[in-house]
């Protein structure tokens, strides 16, 4: 969706018509367009997401959660001990 956003497309139009389309060619490799080559497949566009970026993703979500969980309790305006 930030790429859409970003290349000035309608981020939720353009989510739902590629998934559309994913569906519909039965081609996972399908993104969007954004330097309007004429093709939708990342493949042959050479758009790749590495492992490592995802690992990193992975780890940064786990350490956001982790910080969540750790809030035990929360204070409330005039509830002050």
């Amino acid at each position: 969706m930030a790429l859409a956003e970003n290349a000035g497309l309608s981020p939720i139009d353009s989510l739902s018509a590629v998934r559309a389309q994913q569906i519909a060619d039965n081609n996972p490799r399908l993104g969007i367009d954004c330097n309007q080559t004429g093709t939708f497949d990342m493949k042959e566009q050479h758009v790749f997401e590495t492992l490592i970026g995802k690992q990193q993703q992975i780890q940064l979500a786990t350490q956001v959660v982790r910080m969540i969980l750790k809030i035990d309790d929360v204070m409330l305006e005039g509830s002050y001990a």
